[in-house]
């Protein structure tokens, strides 16, 4: 019998594939019918302290290797997500709360509210590469990244989670201040910052100009980040990025990712790839003589 069970932080989930934030996450509905498509867990979109309608179109352009986008963060704000969550915890899905802020105070007020709600755990997006003010801006600043989580966890009970990006020029300097602030995992990666230009236009295709760069492509980068930081930090670490199939996730665990999430693969294999990556990933470990997930994270160091 093979063991896809795993645990982060705290938090024990059935299998290692997660729901990334920004993806079917805003309403109970789409969350339900992810989980009862295979994910171990669920994050649910950012959310901030106001509603925010997002940026205008286009915001969204698939490439040859991947989707680049910039939605601008749209959500309805915390206290009008209330019931949403409490809809999903009826249902007892693992909810990993996903939060962004401008300031310490921001990240701290959300997070005590996302505790009320009861969500199991929270994840800091400090890495969305082209929200103005938020994302990779806060990410990119080690003092105040410090200062926010250990602010945030001196005031909660539950997990909390870093996400964070590629783009910053040491990856590993922000994840040791990161784990020396007290976080129980680090998320990696979040989109790289792209741009896509149209020729007969001669003007970038997004309204926002920049957006975010995910899918196969990316997943080099992600494996990359995943292995450097396993070598340096001590708190569980979950992959993200270009996760298609279950090579791809046996990937990210042999670099040393507990655990993977899931965003555009979902796009390229439907709402049911959760089970299906669960079977290939079993179907490999079979195939190599591994009987828990335990036994693959981090052996390619």
């Amino acid at each position: 019998m093979i063991d896809l069970s795993t645990k982060i932080g705290s938090i024990n989930i059935k299998n290692p594939t997660i729901l990334a934030s920004g993806i079917m996450d805003q309403d109970a509905g789409s969350i339900k019918r992810i989980y009862s498509n295979g994910a171990g867990a669920i994050v649910t979109k950012s959310i901030g302290i106001k509603p925010n309608k997002g940026y205008c179109n286009p915001t969204f352009v698939e490439l040859d290797y991947g989707i680049l986008n910039a939605i601008g963060l749209s959500n309805p704000g915390i206290d009008n997500f209330k019931s949403e969550i409490i809809e999903i915890k009826k249902s007892k899905i693992p909810v990993i709360g996903s939060i962004y802020g401008s300031s310490s105070k921001e990240f701290t007020d959300l997070g005590l509210k996302m505790e009320n709600f009861n969500v199991d755990a929270l994840e800091l997006n400090m890495s969305c590469p082209h929200a103005k003010g938020y994302g990779l801006e806060i990410g990119s600043d080690p003092n105040l990244v410090h200062k926010i989580v250990s602010e945030l966890k001196n005031n909660i009970r539950i997990p909390v989670f870093i996400k964070i990006s590629s783009n910053l020029t040491d990856i590993v300097e922000i994840s040791k201040i990161i784990e020396d602030a007290g976080a129980d995992a680090i998320v990696a990666i979040n989109s790289v910052k792209a741009m896509k230009i149209n020729l007969k236009l001669k003007k970038p295709i997004l309204s926002n100009k920049i957006g975010g760069y995910s899918g196969k492509a990316i997943k080099p980068v992600g494996i990359r980040c995943v292995y450097e930081i396993f070598e340096n930090i001590n708190i569980p670490i979950i992959g993200v990025g270009g996760i298609t199939d279950g090579k791809d996730a046996i990937e990210y665990f042999m670099a040393g990712a507990s655990a993977i999430q899931i965003g555009t693969g979902i796009y390229y294999r439907g709402v049911d790839i959760f089970n299906k990556l669960c079977l290939e990933i079993k179907e490999w470990m079979n195939a190599n003589s591994y009987k828990k997930l335990d036994e693959i994270i981090g052996v390619a160091h």
